[in-house]
């Protein structure tokens, strides 16, 4: 069989989808649309909870309405052109389209990393240096934190989407992923990826790990100064108003580090489906969940919302 490159800029791509067996597509779909409307109708909930409760209006509910934001805003980029494929025969994707997918992707999945770190950062400053916590965590800083949350991670989209448009393809150019994603398209690529393979590993390193060891170093700080709490109820106040970042933490990094932090040649289809399901759909579907399930504030809130719907 002749291989051949083609003109990816003219042909576009097939997305392999979440299950290959075509009997699962319908049930596929049903439960994902289900979990896309309850990620958006959650997120949604408390943004608004959160904008009309003046008693929210504090660092760290400033930080989850973001954090809720570009949830919705990173499963949109993924499920709506899932849920399509899955109706659909042809599950085709246009090369300007993946190019796309892939940098929204990657920029509102680093912005939510960033923002997780700022959270742990308010936490900190809120336990550990509660009497100067207004002049610390101000609206400037925490926009200015914001800011350079989305500045960094569309610099990096930005970086990651022109390092892949100098692949060529051959002609296999089935994505075996249901979304673009980094490693899945590099494995169709015909030209020399190792250079590419070590810029994306540094890359995500410097990109993804950033964050994570700042939330390491912030809740490190965090044990040291509960510990010296002399009232085991006052250890478990401060503990308790972590408790639903550090879920969210540990379901969101568990599976971008087992799907991101390997080298290609242990990429695996159905593994790295489940994981990346994980954080790309299921994280931002329980977010909302975690933060008002055991918070007094958020459960306020929403109530105060729900009155105002009814009245």
């Amino acid at each position: 069989m002749e291989i051949k490159n083609y003109s990816s800029s003219a042909s576009g791509f097939i997305l392999l989808g979440l299950s290959s067996n075509p009997q699962l597509e319908k049930p596929l779909f049903a439960i994902f649309l289900t979990m896309y409307l309850v990620t958006v109708v959650g997120n949604v909930l408390i943004i608004l909870a959160i904008h009309s409760d003046s008693r929210l209006h504090t660092p760290m509910y400033f930080f989850l309405s973001n954090l809720s934001f570009i949830d919705i805003c990173f499963v949109t980029v993924i499920m709506p052109k899932t849920l399509v494929n899955l109706l659909s025969e042809t599950k085709t994707i246009s090369y300007v389209g993946c190019l796309v997918q892939m940098y929204f992707f990657m920029a509102f999945g680093n912005t939510d990393s960033y923002l997780l770190a700022s959270m742990a950062i308010d936490r900190l400053v809120a336990i550990c240096d509660p009497f100067h916590y207004d002049v610390v965590m101000n609206l400037r800083r925490c926009l200015l934190m914001l800011l350079g949350s989305c500045t960094i991670s569309h610099l990096h989209s930005l970086l990651r989407v022109l390092l892949m448009s100098r692949l060529s393809f051959c002609a296999s150019h089935v994505i075996k992923h249901f979304f673009c994603d980094t490693q899945p398209v590099l494995k169709l690529s015909c030209s020399d990826t190792s250079f590419s393979q070590i810029v994306v590993m540094t890359e995500t390193l410097a990109v993804i790990v950033t964050p994570f060891l700042c939330i390491l170093f912030s809740y490190m700080r965090i044990i040291i100064t509960v510990l010296r709490i002399p009232s085991a109820a006052g250890k478990w106040k401060a503990f308790s108003t972590c408790s639903s970042h550090l879920t969210v933490v540990a379901l969101f990094y568990g599976s971008v580090i087992y799907v991101y932090f390997r080298p290609l040649s242990m990429y695996s289809v159905v593994k790295d489906r489940v994981a990346t399901v994980m954080f790309t759909v299921v994280t931002p579907m329980l977010n909302p969940f975690i933060y008002s399930l055991r918070n007094k504030d958020m459960k306020r809130g929403l109530g105060k919302l729900r009155d105002k719907i009814h009245s």
